[in-house]
């Protein structure tokens, strides 16, 4: 694999109702100010693990990647990043883990579109992973089925709820843009027959959910980073061969590759990208949202 793209990161953050935004405007400047709003769960807040193992926020993630690539042609572009770590469907309508004014990051956001109507030019989402963080490590396959049965219907329902919210209020020209998943339990395919098993299955069945998931923003006229297919999610059939690993299917390799799960202790395994993953993520949301020119990054 070649080194990845690199963008540069964001310079200047400065906090904004528990928020990360970028540099002001200069004084004198005859650039409006306009922002791209960043919502959703860890993946939003860049998170990756230190040197210790711990999974710590970064200016690395998606967000602050995508940002540096619009700041060129948006000048007075300012980036707000409301994410919250571990956030989930629930919690991001009712609150209960990130402390917000209004009591939750919908109600956060709400506000913040309702502040700055006219002057968003992006709305970024990654939110409905967390709901299913327990399916992947049940212990046979008929429990992960089951586990898919009964969390799936409850967050597609939240993210309608939370899609209607932020569409009514964005208005109808804000470009919003939500994401499809890539697959950490394909990991498991190194673990011999019962992970490989494994990790066909939740495969299919993450599949099903980021189809659903699909299907909910395309009703609020959302547009969808396709990081699944970025990731080449469903790919069991190419072959690629990673250092200390092994010939691996294309899946595996490319979530070895931009993760942190096959990673070594004690950074991994840990689900989350790595900075050249975010990187992937950043160019799917660019693309989706039709702010970037489309690219695929090497792969071997």
């Amino acid at each position: 694999m070649r080194g990845p793209v690199r963008i540069a990161f964001a310079a200047a953050v400065a906090a904004a109702v528990t928020a990360c935004s970028g540099p002001a405007t200069s004084v004198g400047s005859p650039v409006p100010a306009s922002y791209y709003l960043a919502l959703g769960d860890s993946l939003s807040q860049g998170v990756q693990p230190n040197a210790t193992g711990a999974s710590v926020e970064t200016r690395q993630g998606y967000p602050d990647q995508l940002y540096a690539a619009l700041r060129p042609a948006h000048p007075g572009l300012r980036l707000v990043k409301l994410g919250c770590p571990g956030e989930t469907t629930s919690t991001m309508i009712d609150g209960g883990i990130c402390r917000y004014r209004g009591g939750s990051q919908l109600a956060a956001a709400v506000a913040f579109l309702r502040a700055h109507r006219g002057h968003v030019l992006l709305v970024t989402i990654d939110i409905g992973a967390n709901d299913l963080e327990d399916c992947g490590s049940q212990p046979n396959l008929i429990k992960v089925l089951s586990c898919f049965v009964i969390d799936v219907p409850g967050a597609v329902s939240r993210l309608a709820t939370i899609m209607a919210h932020l569409r009514t209020t964005a208005g109808p020209s804000v470009r919003l843009v939500g994401m499809s998943y890539y697959l950490p339990t394909l990991a498991q395919w190194r673990d011999g027959s019962s992970g490989q098993a494994i990790a066909k299955l939740t495969e299919r069945l993450e599949a099903d959910y980021n189809d659903l998931l699909e299907r909910v923003y395309a009703k609020n006229s959302a547009k969808v980073a396709n990081v699944s297919g970025a990731f080449d999610t469903g790919d069991f059939t190419d072959r690629a061969t990673l250092p200390g690993i092994g010939t691996v299917p294309q899946n595996v390799a490319l979530l070895c590759r931009w993760t942190w799960e096959c990673a070594a202790p004690p950074r991994g395994p840990n689900q989350h990208a790595n900075t050249a993953g975010y990187g992937v993520i950043a160019r799917a949301f660019g693309q989706a949202a039709g702010l970037v020119t489309a690219s695929r990054p090497a792969r071997r």
